[in-house]
């Protein structure tokens, strides 16, 4: 669903270090490291300025036994828990994740879903990304999101959220210091 997402790190190397674990274990393996970024497929990693802070990506796992390797090599690691992995049924019924922070804490999370999800590359799941003006962004999203093949989804009236999904994953502008 998304073409590419790339966040900028405080420390390239410890991000990508973080990262390097924690999707190897979701069987998504680095496909690029040069001097500009570190790529894993549709995924990747900059030096900033400006870090990327506040962030939450869930990447999609095949298993509920993934998103559980996940989380343990994560903090086995020394990587803060950021939710022990379990059932979510308030995003549905059949959620189940696990939530890590990485280095500059942004929140990574391995989701798996009750049923199979096509997984083409290193598939993003959804992306909460934080806004200072919420109803701006739901303007702005409101225009452009028929486009990219998204509409609002449930908690549209939330004026703390918009929730946007697709066919194939989601995403959330979420009130907070802009990530």
């Amino acid at each position: 669903m998304f073409d590419h997402v790339t966040i900028r790190a405080s420390d390239r190397a410890a991000s990508e270090g973080f990262y390097e674990l924690v999707l190897s274990t979701l069987g998504f393996e680095r496909t690029y490291s040069g001097d500009d970024f570190a790529e894993w497929d549709t995924f990747s990693i900059a030096q900033g300025p400006p870090v990327t802070r506040g962030l939450h990506i869930g990447f999609l796992a095949p298993s509920r036994e993934h998103v559980d390797t996940f989380w343990r090599a994560g903090t086995e690691a020394g990587y803060a828990d950021d939710g022990a992995p379990g059932p979510r049924p308030q995003y549905s019924p059949d959620y189940y994740g696990g939530f890590l922070l990485d280095p500059d804490g942004n929140s990574a999370e391995a989701v798996h879903h009750g049923g199979a999800r096509e997984r083409r590359g290193v598939v993003i799941d959804h992306l909460w990304i934080r806004v200072a003006d919420v109803g701006a962004a739901r303007r702005f999203y409101e225009t452009v999101a028929p486009y990219a093949g998204f509409r609002f989804g449930r908690m549209a009236d939330d004026p703390e959220r918009a929730f946007l999904k697709a066919d194939r994953g989601s995403f959330s502008v979420v009130a907070g210091p802009p990530t």
